[in-house]
């Protein structure tokens, strides 16, 4: 929500541009660290009281963020938002885990919950736009700090307790353990990562396609909220889709299917961003196509990954959200990287982002999937 003030808070804090892009940096690197700690916390003491705990650090940390008096301040604010925040991502999906053991079954709940975990991340840009112009940058995070104690509010009132087991201690050692384990566990790795990897492409999209839409394409703000808002439509369309597709096909057949679309769209995107075909539509086209794939790749990856994993929900989920920012991260440093001027860095890495994903899945969850298997 904050990306359309990092010009402005470089100008506030009289600093380089590269100071405050390092508070968005810090950010991911917190969403990173902090899901490995809320998920063995989750598996041992219950899902409700990691999750006020973090969005108390969450809604804190916000407001250090308003009052922070330099970039070096806000930057450690945003590492504690992450840290605070990241609960959320973990422990939602231990929930959807604990209430919903069948893969098809929390397939379909998954894509519920993209309506919020995959189109947040589109369309903040444009309401942190709305604030910045009309109230300063400051608005952007007192808006976050009423959203975070609202989610407060609302978890009381409506969500109970889904980890029904006793408390258990929490050893260092176990944890490393079950970590272990999952990191050489071939399927779960094989959903994780191919889910995580296609995702990354999303990430890839927000980060560069201002610039490819404004500065390259001509396209004035006002129109590409409009082309933002079209990609944030066809990834809750596909998602809602994928929860009827689930009633009748396997999370997995309908994940590889929509990994293969997501290539498919990057490299046409190539294609037709390289020769000039179709100019502006030659890369709005497909690249609709690309995100919209996410909608179904995002819920089933996760619920494939998740199944086996019941009593270990929380830790499971933490290590899906880790391996996810990470390569976000990594993905969204590598498309301002490859900056030409040109449409074609975004084209290329979200092709990547598509090629590779299917090419883990295929590689570690083994051949063709048959609705019968």
């Amino acid at each position: 929500m904050y990306l359309p003030s990092l010009p402005t808070l470089q100008a506030y804090f009289r600093v380089d541009a590269a100071t405050v892009q390092f508070t968005l940096s810090s950010f991911f690197v917190g969403l990173a660290i902090g899901q490995v700690f809320y998920g063995p916390v989750s598996d041992r003491i219950g899902r409700l009281r990691p999750l006020y705990f973090g969005l108390s650090v969450y809604v804190l940390a916000t407001v250090a963020c308003v009052f922070a008096p330099s970039a070096e301040t806000l930057t450690v604010a945003r590492l504690f938002q992450a840290l605070g925040g990241c609960a959320g991502i973990v422990i939602t999906r231990a929930i959807v885990r604990d209430r919903f053991a069948d893969p098809q079954e929390m397939g379909q709940a998954l894509s519920m919950l993209v309506l919020i975990m995959g189109v947040a991340p589109i369309l903040a840009p444009l309401i942190g736009a709305q604030l910045l112009e009309h109230l300063g940058w400051q608005s952007i995070f007192v808006f976050l700090a009423v959203f975070g104690s609202i989610c407060i509010f609302l978890v009381r009132r409506g969500v109970e307790e889904s980890w029904k087991r006793p408390e258990q201690p929490l050893r260092a050692r176990d944890v490393l353990g079950i970590y272990t384990r999952l990191l050489g566990h071939r399927r779960f790795m094989g959903f994780a990562l191919a889910g995580s990897t296609a995702q990354a492409g999303m990430f890839a999209y927000i980060a560069a396609s201002s610039f490819v839409f404004i500065e390259v394409y001509g396209v004035t703000p006002s129109h590409f909220g409009w082309l933002f808002g079209l990609n944030a439509a066809g990834l809750i369309t596909a998602s809602q889709i994928n929860a009827r597709l689930l009633r009748r096909h396997r999370a997995e057949r309908v994940l590889r299917k929509a990994l293969s679309a997501n290539a498919l769209c990057g490299a046409a995107m190539i294609v037709l961003v390289s020769t000039g075909t179709g100019g502006i539509w030659g890369a709005a086209l497909p690249l609709f196509g690309a995100i919209s794939c996410l909608g179904f790749s995002f819920p089933n990856s996760i619920a494939a990954a998740m199944a086996p994993f019941g009593d270990r929900a929380g830790m499971a989920a933490a290590l899906l959200g880790t391996l996810q920012f990470t390569i976000a991260a990594l993905v969204s440093s590598a498309v301002g990287y490859l900056h030409d001027g040109t449409a074609l860095p975004l084209a290329a890495v979200i092709f990547a982002c598509g090629g590779t994903a299917y090419i883990l899945l295929r590689a570690l969850t083994g051949g063709p999937v048959t609705e019968s298997a």
